[in-house]
C-alpha cells in the first residue's frame, strides 16, 4: 500500500512523473515505477514481479531449531498458493469437484483458512493497485495495455525472485521504459553509490564487529534518504551496544543491544 500512497502524494506537486531505476527496484518499488509516467533504467536496472507474501498470526508457525525460541511464523506466497492447487488441477488432472475439495482441505489443513483468507485478499488487492497506479497515465485511448501488463507482474513470472531487465520491461509495459542516456546513467549510477556507500549497504550489520574491542558503544545508522531540492530526511536508528556476562562459570559473554532512537529527522547536508 506505500506505493499507492507515495504516488499519490507525489502527483500532488507534479503533474508527471519520472522514476530513475540505477540497479533493482523491486516488488513495491516496481509498483511505484508502473505509477511513473516515465521510467528511465540504467543498463544494471532491474524490475521484478508484483506477487506478494502474506504474513500474519494465522500463518504456519516456522520450525523451531533445538535450544532456540520460536522463530515466528512462515510468511505464505501468493503465488505458492496459486502454484498448488495449478498442480493438482494441470500436472495430476483432477478435475471433480470432490477431489479438488479435498486438495483444499489437505492445504487448509497446513495452512490456516484465515491466512488462505488473507492470501485471496492480498491477491485481489495487488491486481487492483497495480491496476490504479497504470491507470493514473496511461491514456484513455491505451486502456486495453493495462490488463496483459496486470497479469505479467502478477501472474505470468511465477517467482518472485525473478529479475526484470529494460528490454524485457519495456516489452511489458511499452514506451513509458526508457534507457537512460550515458550522461545521465553516469550521474544516477554516481548518485546510487553515494547512496550505498552512506548506508554501508555492502557490509552485513554485526553488533559485536561494531562494538569492537569496547565494553559499550552508542552507534548510529542511515537507513534511508528523502530528498528534494530544498531538503534532506534521514531515517536514522540509535543504538547502545553492551557486552555482557550471560552465564558466570564457564564464563559466557553475550551482545546487548538497545534502541536509543529511531526515526526520521532533517540532515544538514
Amino acid at each position: 500500500m506505500a506505493s499507492w500512497g507515495l504516488v499519490n502524494l507525489l502527483r500532488q506537486f507534479a503533474p508527471s512523473i519520472s522514476v530513475l531505476v540505477p540497479f533493482r527496484a523491486l516488488s513495491t518499488a516496481t509498483l511505484i515505477a508502473l505509477g511513473a509516467n516515465e521510467i528511465v533504467m540504467s543498463r544494471l536496472g532491474q524490475l521484478s514481479p508484483v506477487d506478494p507474501s502474506v504474513n500474519t498470526p494465522f500463518n504456519p508457525p516456522a520450525p523451531q531449531q533445538p535450544g532456540l525460541p520460536p522463530q515466528g511464523f512462515l510468511p505464505v506466497s501468493v503465488e505458492d498458493v496459486r502454484g498448488f492447487l495449478d498442480l493438482a488441477r494441470g500436472e495430476a488432472q483432477i478435475k471433480e469437484e470432490a477431489l479438488i475439495a479435498n486438495v483444499f482441505s489437505l492445504l487448509a489443513a497446513d495452512v490456516r483458512p484465515l491466512a488462505l483468507g488473507s492470501v485471496h485478499r492480498a491477491k485481489e488487492q495487488i491486481k487492483l493497485l497495480t491496476e490504479k497506479l497504470l491507470r493514473l497515465h496511461i491514456p484513455d485511448a491505451d486502456q486495453d495495455r493495462i490488463e496483459p501488463i496486470i497479469v505479467t507482474f502478477t501472474r505470468m513470472l511465477f517467482s518472485h525472485d525473478y529479475l526484470i531487465g529494460r528490454e524485457e520491461a519495456r516489452n511489458i509495459i511499452g514506451s513509458e521504459v526508457v534507457d537512460a542516456t550515458p550522461e545521465v546513467e553516469k550521474v544516477m549510477m554516481d548518485l546510487f553509490y553515494t547512496y550505498a556507500d552512506d548506508l554501508e549497504l555492502n557490509s552485513i550489520y554485526n553488533p559485536e564487529g561494531s562494538l569492537g574491542q569496547a565494553a559499550k558503544k552508542v552507534v548510529s545508522f542511515h537507513r534511508a534518504y528523502i530528498e528534494s531540492a530544498d531538503d534532506c530526511y534521514a531515517f536514522k536508528t540509535v543504538q547502545e551496544i553492551q557486552r555482557v556476562q550471560v552465564q558466570p562459570m564457564p564464563p559466557v559473554f553475550g551482545i546487548q543491544v538497545r534502541q536509543i532512537e529511531e526515526g526520521w529527522a532533517i540532515e544538514n547536508v
